[in-house]
């Protein structure tokens, strides 16, 4: 007998399990089956040892603010990644408060946000920076200096040891965040099953076929005694991380011709010495090297994981065809399609400076990433640092018929046109604008249901359906409600 559902979702991190619980909110009634297949949910790049922890809202990272022809410094970056954080923080906030979600320093705790920097001309762009965004509702509180003494107060280990002839900036935001995709990934799947969600694990999905009736066979393998098994669904989500771009493609959606995938590993070095832990209280970013793609941009962060406190360093980036950590060296290779063979060609002849970033990491001695290291902090003993391998992420490249094969660095929503499927491709800023993407996902899928679930959607999430910070006590309101229920104030 077949078995239908109305909602399939494929995959166990921050994604899938933020669109469950938004679809298990709004449609109660709705029976939803999420399929993982590891062990655990939260294990690619949800995990958090897998990602940096950063709260992304551009408090600090430099990439979303970039230097214009005309010289002046372009913020519609930050202030959209900025936007999108608050959608997280308001309906992560709306969650602990109704209790859906646990305590909420399981899974957030306040870390201040920095960006560091030295040399004459990146502290003038630091300073058009600070300049250009502190007057902006969403980065009020941002505070600057060029004063050595003012920076060894926000961040002691990165000033001695180096040259007092070099000028050097700082900005400060001291509610900046740490959050544990990986414990709000578990914690929300926990809630999904207590609403009558079924979450499978060591189940892999190996295909998505559309039946004659119009819905999706969604073919599956249990991973305990490679036993297959099907399950037909109305709508399918795609939250697979890497694998993404292959299940769409293999669902045959027209709207995926022309996506492809470029993947890079990380690495970072990680100190857990009590005593240099203790003189570092905060998330330091710095700026790319002229050139370097965004992904470069090197930082030296406070990292809680499960009640302990370590430093990360990094990242440092490499190549493998792997579209996951635990994928198969053959990704790459079997994401290949006459339609976006001609673009990945095209970014790999254009994007120079991607592929020397590339190639320097790859072949980088331990001794140039200790240099690197101490960059940042000049004193630091690489005896009590040690590398260790991130996530994987897969950058999408796009076709586009004008400008041919175009490299992403972010997320995308693709959506079969009659909004049956959908899928999520891209990497940074990710999990922290998971809400804001899935709700992408709900538009594009549920046009038809948007003006129902609108009311809800609202109550959950207040500033949904206008730009916060249009209105600055608006702004305030939000940032004062969200710090207080997440316990960052």
């Amino acid at each position: 007998m077949q078995k239908t559902v109305d909602v399939v979702i494929v995959g166990g991190g921050i994604m899938s399990a933020t669109l469950g619980t938004l679809l298990q909110k709004l449609e109660p009634s709705w029976s939803i089956e999420l399929y993982e297949r590891l062990g655990a949910p939260a294990e690619e790049s949800t995990n958090p040892w897998n990602n940096a922890g950063t709260g992304h809202a551009a408090l600090c990272e430099l990439n979303y603010t970039p230097e214009l022809a005309d010289g002046t410094i372009g913020t519609a970056g930050a202030i959209k990644v900025n936007e999108q954080f608050q959608v997280s923080r308001q309906f992560w906030a709306t969650l602990v408060n109704e209790g859906t979600l646990p305590a909420p320093e399981s899974f957030i705790v306040p870390v201040p946000h920095m960006s560091f920097v030295w040399g004459e001309k990146n502290v003038d762009y630091l300073r058009r920076r600070f300049d250009a965004l502190k007057d902006h509702p969403l980065f009020a509180g941002m505070q600057y200096t060029e004063d050595p003494a003012v920076i060894h107060q926000w961040a002691p280990l990165l000033m001695p040891g180096r040259s007092k002839s070099e000028p050097v900036a700082a900005t400060f935001y001291a509610e900046g965040t740490d959050v544990n995709f990986g414990a709000l990934t578990e914690s929300l799947l926990d809630a999904m099953r207590a609403g009558g969600a079924t979450v499978r694990m060591h189940t892999t999905v190996t295909s998505i076929k559309r039946t004659k009736d119009g819905l999706w066979k969604v073919a599956l393998r249990n991973e305990i005694g490679k036993t297959p098994a099907e399950v037909h669904a109305k709508f399918v989500f795609v939250g697979a991380g890497g694998y993404a771009l292959n299940l769409l493609q293999r669902a045959g959606i027209p709207e995926i011709k022309g996506f492809a995938g470029f993947p890079v590993s990380g690495q970072f070095y990680r100190c857990d010495d009590p005593a240099v832990v203790a003189q570092h209280q905060a998330k330091v970013y710095g700026r790319a090297s002229v050139g370097a793609p965004p992904m470069s941009v090197p930082h030296l962060d406070t990292r809680l994981v499960d009640g302990e406190t370590s430093l990360l360093f990094g990242p440092y980036a490499g190549f493998t065809p792997k579209f996951l950590k635990s994928g198969s060296l053959l990704d790459l290779f079997r994401s290949i399609r006459p339609g976006n063979i001609v673009g990945m060609i095209q970014v790999a002849l254009t994007n120079f400076g991607l592929v020397k970033y590339l190639a320097t990491e790859v072949f980088a001695t331990s001794a140039k990433r200790v240099n690197s290291l101490r960059e940042y902090f000049p004193q630091a003993d690489a005896s009590k640092w040690y590398l260790y391998n991130a996530g994987q992420r897969v950058q999408v490249i796009k076709t586009d018929p004008e400008k041919g094969g175009i490299l992403q660095f972010g997320t995308e929503v693709v959506a079969h046109k009659d909004g049956s499927i959908a899928g999520l491709l891209g990497a940074s800023p990710g999990a922290s604008t998971a809400v804001s993407a899935m709700l992408d996902v709900l538009e594009k899928c549920f046009p038809q249901r948007m003006n129902v679930w609108r009311e809800q959607i609202v109550e959950m999430i207040p500033s949904y359906g206008t730009v916060l910070s249009d209105d600055p006590k608006a702004t305030a309101a939000s940032l004062k409600r969200t710090a207080k229920a997440l316990g960052l104030s």
